[in-house]
């Protein structure tokens, strides 16, 4: 027998969508930290784009699980069973690709950090004319410490995603039960 909601206390349903919240929350906020200091991280040019992007899409789909959920719409969650196996295998693809690029670049980042938390000339170059400083924040703890957090946080978000993957399936196939129940219409308890 499969649990509906092994981890939360309320029921499937509304678990789900208060998963999915957390998950569209962190991964917006996630998005728009690339999108504001990626390139002080990362050093090809849309690199950090394309990380804030997937963050990005991954908060628009859980806005759609919730509100598929929400009005308890078979068609809607079933095209959200379909889209959070995608969404997963690219975010651990980001989640491979962003760790070897964060170890890639650690010389990068210790010299912004040595000289006052400006961006690396060639990041400069490729095309970010931002004038932000580097967060004086991500220095004081070092990389060792930026590395373990980012490497957590994307081991953590795969396994939210993964959990609530199995809340919308599981609620999906709670959908399908339904159909096959009859009301209290017509004798249909005791037909």
């Amino acid at each position: 027998m499969w649990c509906d909601n092994c981890l939360l206390l309320f029921p499937l349903r509304v678990g789900a969508m208060l998963w999915a919240t957390l998950i569209m929350l962190y991964s917006i906020a996630g998005g728009i930290v690339l999108f504001k200091w990626g390139p002080f991280l990362f050093f090809t040019y849309p690199e950090w784009q394309i990380y804030g992007g997937v963050g990005l899409a991954v908060g628009f789909v859980c806005l759609i699980t919730i509100f598929a959920l929400g009005n308890r719409s078979y068609i809607w969650t079933r095209v959200c069973k379909f889209l959070w196996p995608f969404l997963i295998i690219v975010c651990a693809v980001r989640a491979i690709i962003m760790i070897v690029e964060l170890q890639r670049g650690k010389d990068k980042i210790e010299w912004e950090c040595d000289n006052g938390g400006q961006i690396w000339t060639a990041s400069a170059e490729a095309g970010y004319a931002g004038s932000t400083s580097f967060p004086s924040g991500f220095c004081t703890s070092g990389f060792s410490s930026i590395y373990a957090a980012f490497v957590g946080a994307l081991l953590v978000d795969l396994a939210f995603q993964i959990y609530l993957f199995f809340m919308v399936w599981r609620y999906q196939k709670r959908l399908e039960s339904y159909q096959g129940m009859k009301g209290p219409f017509a004798g249909g308890y005791y037909a």
